[in-house]
């Protein structure tokens, strides 16, 4: 029988929320156990639907993991940065620029922050692709690809293909329309990113106006973020203002991103977001972070679904014309190389900057 004992693994004790008297994003929250049923989808599918057309960005709760799990995550999450020395680091560094995903680790000072290009990032992650074996992994993390292996199969299976389902459902297509798009087993570089946001200098803060990563959209479909308790996270509201995402414990934050945005013909926009120092009682720590990245499958053609009744009535918006529409693979090699590494050209609008990808415009916000 196989050992019931799971490898020993620091602990990592997050900091206390803050007590700032910041202003939240007040987002609808979502109670996931019921997408089990063809009731509970009923219910939960308007609910999802209102939240994302409206902030963009959701709570989910009851989501498969207790507290125990989603710390122990956290415990393996921390494992990158605090165990693996730094020759080994360099050995597993990705080649993000050649290869067009974000695989294994990125270092610090790697992303262009501020207009000028005078400040680099401060963040380091590590991405491990749905298949968890795919690629090499350091020694101190081998011991926990088993768990890791688990989160990933119940981030696609009982959270993304769920959120998938209920999308369909809210464009009245049938259940499985989008998860079709997103297999388990097909090529594509859906993963989980661990991610470490380090304190930056005074001197950083001053030149990048406090902002650690300029306003964006995420480049897959839909992204799971477990919530922890450092600040910094900010979404761009319908009034256009800058406002902070409230942590609540064991609780997801998702998004939709470029990729949902093809699909939908514009009716699930990308959600804009960014990341700012923290709050002023939380600046002394660095800030651990957990994310799923779901993307469809790479062979998959990023055209909207014409056969949706709700886009007929709504109308659709494409990025592009239908025979132009890029390849998933095309489109996330496209903004993975070029995010934080290409000089972005001022937009009309204000305070934003433009790049182009596979022919389509693609805005920062600064």
């Amino acid at each position: 029988m196989p050992s019931l004992t799971l490898p020993e693994c620091g602990r990592y004790i997050p900091p206390p929320a803050t007590d700032e008297d910041l202003e939240f994003a007040d987002l609808a929250i979502v109670d996931l156990s019921k997408a089990h049923t063809p009731e509970g989808r009923a219910e939960l599918y308007p609910q999802l639907r209102d939240a994302l057309r409206t902030y963009g960005f959701v709570y989910a709760i009851n989501h498969g993991y207790n507290q125990a799990q989603r710390d122990r995550i956290f415990d393996i999450a921390n494992v990158p940065f605090t165990v693996v020395p730094p020759d080994e680091m360099k050995t597993y560094t990705a080649n993000i620029e050649k290869v067009g995903y974000y695989a294994g680790f990125k270092g610090r000072q790697f992303w262009k922050v501020d207009a000028d290009n005078s400040v680099l990032d401060q963040i380091e992650h590590y991405g491990i692709n749905k298949d968890v074996t795919r690629r090499p992994h350091p020694q101190a993390l081998r011991p926990f690809l088993p768990e890791i292996d688990a989160f990933v199969r119940h981030n696609h299976f009982n959270i993304v293909h769920p959120i998938l389902r209920l999308l369909a459902l809210s464009l009245e297509l049938p259940e499985e329309t989008l998860v079709e798009k997103h297999n388990f087993d097909g090529t594509g570089e859906t993963c989980v990113r661990f991610m470490k946001y380090y304190r930056r200098t005074k001197e950083e803060e001053e030149k990048s106006n406090n902002v650690w990563l300029k306003g964006h959209t995420d480049v897959g479909s839909v992204t799971i973020l477990w919530s922890q308790p450092v600040g910094g996270l900010q979404i761009l509201a319908p009034d256009g203002r800058w406002k902070w995402v409230r942590h609540i414990e064991n609780a997801l934050v998702i998004n939709t991103g470029d990729m949902m945005d093809f699909f939908s013909g514009s009716y699930y926009k990308p959600t804009i977001h960014r990341v700012v120092q923290p709050p002023e009682d939380q600046r002394d720590y660095d800030r651990l972070s957990v994310f799923f990245v779901s993307m469809p499958d790479d062979n998959v053609r990023l055209l909207p679904c014409v056969e949706s009744p709700v886009l007929h009535h709504f109308g659709i918006q494409r990025r592009c014309p239908d025979e132009d529409a890029p390849l998933c693979a095309a489109w996330r090699k496209g903004r993975t190389t070029n995010y934080g590494r290409s000089d972005l050209k001022k937009g009309i609008e204000h305070n934003v900057e433009e790049e182009v990808v596979e022919g389509i415009v693609v805005k920062h916000y600064n």
